[in-house]
C-alpha cells in the first residue's frame, strides 16, 4: 500500500511539471530518455513480464456511437445514404444535414454510467487488466482533451470518462489502457461531406463541412465542428464507395493525405492523455503507429511513452503499446495486436488478439437476436491464445447509458466462474513445446489482413491446448467428452515430447483422475460433472 501511494504523489507532481512545461511552449514535449522516435531505437522495447502473467483483460469500447445501438462505425455509415445505419438516423433523429454526428455525441449523457460497479464485475471474472476507449475514428474525445474541444467533459456526459474509469480499475488493482483510434477520422468522416442523391433532401450537404460560424444560435455556439469532422479538404480516391478506406487505412492507394497540423493536434492530444492519466497500456487501431508513414507522430509518442513509462518506474519499462500488422522488426518495438482471430502457431514474442463478445460498439440487434458470444467459446478462445503464447482482450459492448444487458452480464459471470476454478492453467503460464493437439491444428486457418479468422474452427473434445508453469505441464481440454475419456496423443508411451514418466493427473478443482499411459496416448478417464463443462483443465506432473 505504501508504494501505491508513493506512486500517485509522484505521478502528480510529474504531471503537473509537464502540463506547466507545455502550457510555456504550446506543445506537449517529449519526454526524454532511453528511446528515440525511430523504429532502430524502439528495438530496444522489451515486454514486462507482468503482461505475460496477466493473460486477460476487459475492454469498454464504449463512446457516442453506442448511443444509438445501431453497432459499429455509426459515425461513418449515417452519412452513407440508403444503409441501415442512414435509415435508422432518419427514423430516431432526422436528416444528417439536420441532425449529424455532432449532435450525437450532444445526445449522449451515460446517465447509467458506474465504472466502479463495471471494473469490480470485470475483475471477478478473472480480467488482470481493463481498457478503456479514448477516441474511436469519429474524433470525439473521452477525457478533459486540452487539444480537442470536442470531449465528454464539454458535451455529452459532461464527465470525465477516462478519469472514471483509471480510478476503479486502480482501485480493483487492474492495470489500466486506453485505446485510441482517431488518427483515421481525416477519411472515417469523408461520408459527411456528402448528399442525399435521392428524394426530398437531394442535394442538400450533410453536416460535414460546417463551420463555427455556422453555430450561431445553436446548442454548439462557439464550437468548430471541423474540430470533430476534419473535412477541410479535398475526398480521397473512390471514397464514393464506402468499403475504399479499407484499402487506404495505411495512408496509400489514393487515400487523402492529413496536414501537418492535423498530425501535431493528434500527437498533442495523445501525449496529454498519457502525462495525465498515466495508462499502463496504449492501444493503437493503426497499421504499426498511427500515421506511420505520413508522418512521425506516431513515433515520437511511442519514445515518449517509454520514456515517460522509465521515469515513473525508476528506470523500468513497465507499459506496452499494441500495434496491427507489424513486421517482424516493429514487433521488436511493440506487441502485435492480432484482431477477432489468432495465428496458427505458438509466438516467439508475447502477442494479443482483441475481440468482442457482439459488435464493437454497441448494437440493440445483436442482443434481441441473442448473437453475444458465449462463454464457452470465450473460454475456448483464451486457452487457444494462451497456448500460443499470446493475451485475450475481450470487448463487453457498453449500451450508451453506460450500463450492460442482463444477457452480457451473464456471460462476464459465467466466464468468471471457470476462470475461479482453472485460472491455475492461465495465470503466470508460458508455452509448451506444441500448442496443442486436435482437429483444429491438422486444419489451416490463415490470419487475414490484421487477424479475422476466429469462429471458423469448431472446437471439439478431442481439441487439448497445453500451457507449462513451474515444471508442471496443463492439459485443457476444449470441450468435455461425452463418454468421460480424454486421450492426450502428445503423451504417449515413448513420446519425444514428454519423456518422462506421468505420476499423477488431477482435474482442477476436483483432485486426482485415473489415468494410463498407452501407447496411443495418455488416456485419462473423468469424473461425471453435473451438466458437463465448457472446457476442463488438467494438472499433469
Amino acid at each position: 500500500m505504501k508504494k501505491v501511494k508513493f506512486m500517485f504523489f509522484s505521478l502528480a507532481v510529474f504531471a503537473n511539471l509537464v502540463v506547466s512545461h507545455a502550457q510555456q511552449t504550446g506543445k506537449e514535449p517529449m519526454a526524454n530518455g532511453k528511446f528515440q522516435p525511430t523504429w532502430k531505437s524502439l528495438q530496444k522495447y522489451e515486454v514486462p513480464e507482468w503482461f505475460r502473467n496477466a493473460k486477460f483483460g476487459i475492454w469498454a469500447h464504449w463512446g457516442p456511437q453506442c448511443q444509438p445501438e445501431e453497432g459499429d462505425w455509426y459515425a461513418r455509415f449515417m452519412y452513407n445514404e440508403g444503409s441501415r445505419e442512414y435509415n435508422s438516423h432518419l427514423k430516431k433523429y432526422g436528416h444528417p444535414s439536420e441532425f449529424g454526428f455532432k449532435d450525437i455525441c450532444n445526445a449522449w449523457k451515460a446517465e447509467r454510467w458506474d465504472p466502479a460497479k463495471l471494473v469490480a464485475l470485470y475483475k471477478s471474472a478473472g480480467a488482470r487488466y481493463f481498457f478503456a476507449m479514448g477516441n474511436h475514428h469519429d474524433n470525439f474525445d473521452m477525457w478533459d482533451s486540452k487539444y480537442q474541444p470536442w470531449n465528454s467533459v464539454n458535451i455529452g456526459p459532461k464527465k470525465d470518462i477516462i478519469d472514471g474509469w483509471a480510478k476503479a480499475a486502480r482501485k480493483n488493482g487492474l492495470y489500466f489502457g486506453v485505446s485510441i483510434h482517431a488518427a483515421h477520422a481525416w477519411t472515417f468522416y469523408e461520408t459527411a461531406q456528402r448528399a442525399d442523391k435521392q428524394g426530398t433532401k437531394a442535394g442538400i450537404p450533410y453536416d460535414g463541412k460546417l463551420t463555427k460560424a455556422d453555430g450561431k444560435g445553436k446548442w454548439w455556439e462557439g464550437y468548430d465542428p471541423q474540430d470533430l469532422y476534419a473535412q477541410n479538404h479535398s475526398l480521397s480516391k473512390g471514397s464514393d464507395k464506402t468499403g475504399t478506406i479499407h484499402s487506404q487505412w495505411e495512408w496509400g492507394n489514393g487515400a487523402s493525405v492529413p496536414t501537418d497540423a492535423y498530425c501535431e493536434k493528434f500527437y498533442n492530444r495523445t501525449v496529454d492523455l498519457i502525462n495525465h492519466y498515466n495508462p499502463d497500456l496504449l492501444y493503437f487501431d493503426d497499421t504499426a503507429l498511427p500515421l506511420w508513414p505520413i508522418s512521425d507522430a506516431g513515433l515520437r509518442i511511442a519514445a515518449h511513452y517509454y520514456n515517460h513509462s522509465m521515469q515513473l518506474n525508476r528506470g523500468k519499462l513497465e507499459s506496452v503499446i499494441f500495434g496491427k500488422i507489424l513486421t517482424e522488426d516493429q514487433k521488436k518495438c511493440m506487441v502485435w495486436d492480432v484482431e477477432r482471430g489468432a495465428p496458427d502457431k505458438i509466438q516467439e514474442k508475447p502477442w494479443q488478439t482483441c475481440t468482442c463478445i457482439g459488435e464493437w460498439h454497441y448494437r440493440r440487434s445483436v442482443y434481441e437476436s441473442n448473437g453475444y458470444k458465449s462463454a464457452k467459446t470465450v473460454i475456448q478462445m483464451l486457452a487457444d491464445i494462451v497456448s500460443k503464447n499470446g493475451n485475450l482482450l475481450l470487448n463487453i459492448p457498453v449500451r450508451g447509458d453506460g450500463s450492460i444487458d442482463e444477457k452480457e452480464e451473464a456471460i462476464v459471470k459465467q466466464i468468471g466462474a471457470w476462470m475461479h476454478t482453472n485460472s491455475e492453467a492461465i495465470y503466470d503460464t508460458r508455452p509448451w513445446k506444441v500448442f496443442g493437439e486436435g482437429p483444429s491444428v491438422e486444419n489451416a486457418n490463415p490470419i487475414n489482413a490484421q487477424g479475422f479468422n476466429e469462429g471458423k474452427v469448431a472446437f471439439t473434445s478431442e481439441d487439448i491446448r497445453f500451457t507449462t508453469k513451474n515444471g508442471i505441464l496443463y492439459a485443457i481440454v476444449l470441450d468435455y467428452p461425452k463418454d468421460g475419456q480424454v486421450i492426450i496423443k502428445s503423451l504417449a508411451q515413448n513420446s519425444p515430447l514428454y519423456p518422462q514418466k506421468v505420476e499423477q493427473v488431477e482435474l482442477l478443482d476436483f483432485g486426482k483422475v485415473k489415468f494410463s499411459s498407452e501407447a496411443l496416448g495418455l488416456v485419462v478417464t473423468l469424473p461425471a460433472l453435473e451438466g458437463g463443462s465448457s472446457a476442463i483443465a488438467l494438472k499433469i506432473r
